[in-house]
Formats: structure tokens, C-alpha cells, sequence
């Protein structure tokens, strides 16, 4: 699997390896936890650090979460464990906070922590979607003693960080009662194996977990990728996309899956030009933009049949990376190709809009809509209407977008805009569906300022700052909250705060009689 030494960087996600190609390092498998992406977290002598009461502050999180994690890492698994019980027991209360503890704990293991996470949420209507995803994805079928989840745990890291897997799997493998009665050990010793080169083996054992409990994504996961380095690597693409077909809804499952599938299929093809192509979508899926278009580019030649679909896809990346220039360079050039790919099209409209060419986008998302495969450009076809203050026009094709697909948040965000007896209900939805949606949070704050709820208010405008701490929304709707409970100089304050981020901010510059 992925050479690390004794402490893996914490940069990212899932990658490296030991393979030259293209100055890169390809990866052999995925590395199964992702335990910093969501927190960009980068720990830097925490060691010895005790937990302390936390806050619903970006740094404050990131740093008692990177104390915890850092021991994990170091295998001081124990300690780890009782770090990350003092962190989820003492945030103060917030869905968001628990939901992305939920699902950390879950991805390392940690599955009590992870429920306990999820006991302390409080709104169903936001937390039920990723509750479900988690226990879906992730969950062993039989409940863990916390004293075997710190076993595992230590098995764990040191297959993964600690360059250790065959020691790990070895010892795992002696230990026949927890075998016998855990699914999770079963992977755990698969992961092991497979690191460690032993293919056969890590067949045996990962088979042995799913039959044990065939509904966990994750062994689906961990088996696919095993069998992409046997002898039938294409039989993996059949556990793809049985995965696809199973109800994960929250932005972030989705994203693992298809950031699968793309790995898959880098490791089933033969042709050189398009196992750069999916890796390069793999690392996009993985947010590794750059490694993205390092390997694109090593794509890219005279005999690529595939070459519109290498430079659509660059156009994404690099406006991704707001790398605009060359975003538009490799839009034109897979346009001007035959068969010329749905995301030039849709960069090319995100282009125009960026410009407040609406007209332009609306040509460009409503050619790239004809693509059925996905609502994302019908979507951005439905925001331009909504730009151009067709809301009725936008509301329609918003609403035909959630018959087909009802895990679309963007659909429910905008839709909860334009229907006032659906805004509360719908704005969850979208929240719920993507934790991460700060226009989400932030209207849900705005709705409970206009009910007067400014407890629910603080706490929903506490999580868009935490995604986004300048946003100038932010810190108006802190003013209004201020206001009305006659903290005069706080609201002013928070009203120059915000302003300073947006100057032109009508909203603000009113309340200041600007």
C-alpha cells in the first residue's frame, strides 16, 4: 500500500506510493482513512499536549483534534482514544461539530466514539442522512468492546502510518476469538495483507468480513480494490457498481465513490493514456488538483483518442484552482475536438457566469445539460435563471431536478428561496445533504433571525464561520442578532467587519446609514 514512515504527512488525502511515472508517485492502493481532510488539520509538536475544553473555533477543534490524532498516528492508541472522547464530550453543542466527529471516528474505527457522537445530535432533519451514511458505509455488524476498538486501533495504525503491516497482520491473525466474532478485525487483517503485497491472503480475510456482514461499503470498498491487483482486475469494476447503486445521499459518500471508481478503473486499464486519465480524476475526486494536472498532462498526446475528455476534465481542475486562464485554454482545446466532453462545456459556462456573462452561460449549461448522467449543469442552467431573476423559470427546472434526483442540495437550497413555506424543511435538506454548504447555514440563521430564535441563530452562523470565517454574511447577520438584543456596539462592530469583507454590501452600509 502507501510507504509511510513513521508518521504519515498530513497533507490531503489518499495517496503516494511507490511507483516512478511522470515525476509523480502513483498510488498501488487507497489509503483507507482520511482523517484530516475535512478538519485541515497539520499537526506540529502536539505531542504532550493535554485536551482542554473545546469551542466551536476552527482553531481550537483543529488543534485538540490534531493532539488526538497525532497519538494516533504514534500508535498511542489508548490515549488517542480518551483524547477524542474529551473533544466530542466537551464541544459545545452543535450537529455540525458531531456530524464531522461521527464520521472521523467511524473512518478510523472508533465506532462507540463515533455513536456518541451522533447521540448528542440534536436535529434529526439535519443529521439523519449522515447518521445513516456513516453506519452504511462504515459499521461492523456486531457492536466492539472499547477495549478491542483500541486493539484494532493500534493494528490499525500500525498497518497504516507506521510501516508495520505484516507484523500487524500477523500478530491480528493469532488472535482467532476476536477473528472469529468481529468482521472489522477481519478487515483490519485484509488491509494488512494487501499493504504488505500478500494479495491471496488479504482476499481471504476480506471475503471472510463480507460475508460476515455484506452490507458494509467500506469491505465492498477495501474488496474491490484487492481484486484490481489479482488476476480478474475487471471483476472490481462488478463491486463498483454495486456500491453506486446503494443509497449513500451526503455529498461526502458520494464523493468517496466515485473517487473509487476512478481509482478502479485507473488500476483495470492497460492503455497508459487512459489509466492517466482516470488516476487524474481520482486525484481531482481526492482534491489533489495538482498531482491532477501533472498527470492530465502526461495523458495528452497525438494518439489519445480520449485527448477531449483529458482536456475537459484539465479545464475543470485548473478552475478549480481559479486558474481561470488556463481553465478557458483547455475548455477551447477539447471543444475543438470531436466528441469534445460535457465539462469544457460547463467550465465554459462557469466562465461566463464568473463574468457575469449570463446570457453566454445559459448557452453554454444548456448544451451542457443534454448530459443526463448528472444534475449538476442543469442545475447551474437553473441558478443562471435564477441570476437573471427568472425565478419561476429557475423554480421549475429546480424542482423537475429533485424528482430525479432528491439528494440534490442545491436544488433544496434554491428552492427553499423561492417557496417561503419550504425555506425552513428545505434549507435542512441541503444542509443535511452537504455539511459543508455555508450558504445553507448561513440562510437558516437568516430564517431564525426573522423568527426571532437568536439562540438557533448564533449556532448556525458558529458553523458558516467555521467553513468560512470571511464571509461578510457572517458577520451582518451577527450584527442583526446584536441588535436586537440592544448590544449596540457589538452590531456596529460586526457591521464594519462586514463591510471591510464586501464594501459594496447594501444590507450593511443600511444599518450604518452609509
Amino acid at each position: 500500500m502507501i510507504k509511510t514512515g513513521t508518521k504519515l504527512a498530513l497533507i490531503s488525502i489518499l495517496i503516494a506510493v511507490g511507483i516512478p511515472a511522470m515525476a509523480l508517485d502513483l498510488p498501488m492502493q487507497i489509503q483507507p482513512v482520511n482523517p484530516v481532510d475535512m478538519l485541515d488539520l497539520t499537526p506540529k509538536n502536539l505531542i504532550g499536549i493535554p485536551p482542554k475544553r473545546a469551542t466551536l473555533s476552527k482553531n481550537d477543534v483543529k488543534n485538540q483534534y490534531a493532539i488526538a490524532l497525532d497519538r494516533f498516528i504514534q500508535s498511542n492508541v489508548k490515549s488517542s482514544y480518551a483524547d477524542f472522547r474529551v473533544l466530542i464530550e466537551t464541544t459545545p453543542k452543535n450537529d455540525y461539530a458531531y456530524m464531522q466527529m461521527a464520521e472521523r471516528m467511524a473512518d478510523l474505527g472508533f465506532f462507540n466514539l463515533s455513536e456518541l457522537a451522533m447521540s448528542k445530535m440534536q436535529d434529526k432533519e439535519v443529521t439523519d442522512i449522515i447518521v445513516e451514511d456513516v453506519k452504511r458505509y462504515y459499521f461492523p455488524s456486531k457492536k466492539l468492546r472499547s477495549d478491542d476498538e483500541i486493539y484494532l486501533g493500534e493494528m490499525y495504525s500500525n498497518i497504516v502510518y507506521n510501516a508495520q503491516s505484516r507484523e500487524a497482520s500477523t500478530e491480528l491473525i493469532k488472535n482467532t476469538t476476536l477473528l472469529k466474532n468481529s468482521d472489522y478485525a477481519n478487515y483490519v487483517v485484509a488491509l494488512g495483507l494487501l499493504k504488505s503485497g500478500d494479495i491471496e491472503n488479504a482476499k481471504t480475510y476480506i471475503d471472510i468480513a463480507v460475508s460476515m456482514n455484506d452490507k458494509n461499503l467500506n469491505y465492498k470498498k477495501l474488496q474491490a480494490e484487492i481484486i484490481s491487483q489479482g488476476k480478474k482486475p475487471q471483476d472490481a469494476l462488478k463491486i463498483v457498481a454495486y456500491i453506486k447503486q446503494q443509497p449513500l445521499y451526503s455529498t461526502e459518500f458520494t464523493r468517496k465513490v466515485n473517487s473509487l471508481e476512478q481509482f478502479i478503473l485507473y488500476k483495470t486499464k492497460k492503455n497508459e493514456a487512459q489509466k492517466n486519465y482516470h488516476l487524474g480524476f481520482y486525484y481531482y475526486y481526492e482534491g489533489e488538483n495538482t498531482k491532477a494536472v501533472r498527470t492530465l498532462q502526461g495523458a495528452i498526446s497525438n494518439k489519445n483518442k480520449m485527448n477531449a475528455q483529458v482536456y475537459s476534465l484539465l479545464s475543470r481542475v485548473y478552475f478549480d484552482m481559479k486558474d481561470y486562464d488556463k481553465a478557458q485554454d483547455a475548455a477551447t482545446k477539447a471543444l475543438k475536438i470531436d466528441g469534445g466532453e460535457i465539462f469544457a462545456l460547463s467550465v465554459m459556462g462557469d466562465l461566463a457566469y464568473r463574468e457575469n456573462d449570463l446570457k453566454k452561460a445559459l448557452d453554454y449549461y444548456s448544451k451542457a445539460s443534454k448530459d443526463k448522467s448528472s444534475p449538476d449543469n442543469t442545475i447551474k442552467l437553473a441558478k443562471t435563471y435564477y441570476k437573471l431573476d427568472k425565478k419561476d423559470k429557475a423554480l421549475d427546472i429546480f424542482t423537475k431536478v429533485l424528482k430525479a434526483y432528491n439528494n440534490s442540495y442545491a436544488a433544496y437550497y434554491y428552492i427553499a428561496l423561492s417557496d417561503a413555506t419550504k425555506q425552513l424543511a428545505y434549507l435542512k435538506k441541503c444542509v443535511a445533504l452537504n455539511n459543508n454548504c455555508k450558504d445553507g447555514w448561513i440562510d437558516l440563521a437568516r430564517v431564525e433571525i426573522e423568527r426571532q430564535n437568536f439562540d438557533s441563530a448564533k449556532v448556525y452562523l458558529a458553523t458558516a464561520k467555521y467553513i468560512d470565517e470571511n464571509d461578510f454574511r457572517y458577520y451582518y447577520y451577527l450584527g442583526l442578532i446584536n441588535k436586537n438584543q440592544g448590544l449596540q456596539d457589538e452590531a456596529v462592530n460586526n457591521f464594519k467587519k462586514s463591510l471591510i469583507l464586501n464594501p459594496e454590501y447594501l444590507p450593511a452600509k443600511e444599518e450604518l446609514n452609509i
